[in-house]
C-alpha cells in the first residue's frame, strides 16, 4: 500500500510540476497562477470534495491511487477549459454540492466501486468543478498560469486526502472505520447543507 500511495504521489506531481513551470516565465502567468491556486482553496466544497477524492483513491487501493485523483485533474483541466472560453454546462453548482455529497457517502459507507464506475463518478464531477474555476477567473489573469494554479491546488488537496485515508488506515481496523465513516458523514452533511444554501 505504502508503493501505491508513492506512485499515486509522483503521478499528482508528474501532473504538477509542467503546470507549475509554466506559470513562471511572466508576471501575468504567476497572477494567473496565483489566483487559481487560491480559488478551490476558498470554498469549503471544493476543499471538501478534493479530500474526498483522496481518500475514495486510498480506500480502493492500487492503480486507483493514483488513477482516480490524476484523472479528476484532468478532467477538471477540461471542464476548466470550456469555463474559461464561456461554454456553458447545466447545472454545475448542483453538480458540485452533490460531489460533496456522495463522495462523502462513497468514504463513509467504504464502498468499493469498480476502478471504470469510479472514475466515471469522479469525472463526472471534475468537470463541474473545472467549469466553476475556469468561469470565474479574473479577467486580468493569464488563462494557462490560472489553470495550473487550480490544477496544483487540487492536486494538493488530493495528497491530503491520501495522507488522511493513509492515517486512517494507520488508526486499525475499528478506530480507523470509526474516523473514515465520521469523517465522510461530515462531508455529506456540509455538501446536503450546501446544497439547500444553509451553508
Amino acid at each position: 500500500m505504502k508503493s501505491a500511495l508513492k506512485s499515486g504521489l509522483l503521478a499528482l506531481a508528474a501532473v504538477a510540476l509542467p503546470a507549475v513551470a509554466s506559470a513562471h516565465p511572466a508576471i501575468g502567468e504567476a497572477a494567473g497562477f496565483s489566483h487559481g491556486f487560491a480559488h478551490p482553496m476558498s470554498g469549503l466544497d471544493h476543499i471538501l470534495a478534493m479530500v474526498m477524492v483522496g481518500v475514495f483513491a486510498f480506500q480502493l487501493g492500487s492503480r486507483a491511487t493514483w488513477l482516480v485523483p490524476t484523472t479528476f485533474v484532468l478532467v477538471m483541466a477540461l471542464g476548466g477549459t470550456l469555463g474559461i472560453a464561456g461554454i456553458n454546462v447545466p447545472f454545475v453548482e448542483t453538480g458540485i454540492a452533490l460531489s460533496v455529497v456522495v463522495l462523502g457517502a462513497i468514504v463513509a459507507l467504504h464502498v468499493k466501486a469498480p476502478l471504470a464506475a469510479a472514475l466515471g463518478i469522479i469525472g463526472l464531477f471534475a468537470v463541474f468543478h473545472g467549469h466553476a474555476h475556469g468561469a470565474e477567473m479574473p479577467e486580468n489573469a493569464a488563462a494557462a498560469g490560472y489553470a495550473a494554479g487550480f490544477m496544483v491546488a487540487t492536486a494538493l488537496l488530493h495528497v491530503a486526502g491520501l495522507a488522511l485515508g493513509y492515517l486512517i488506515g494507520r488508526a486499525g481496523e475499528r478506530q480507523g472505520l470509526f474516523v473514515t465513516r465520521t469523517a465522510g458523514g461530515i462531508a455529506t452533511i456540509a455538501g446536503v447543507g450546501i446544497l439547500t444554501g444553509l451553508i
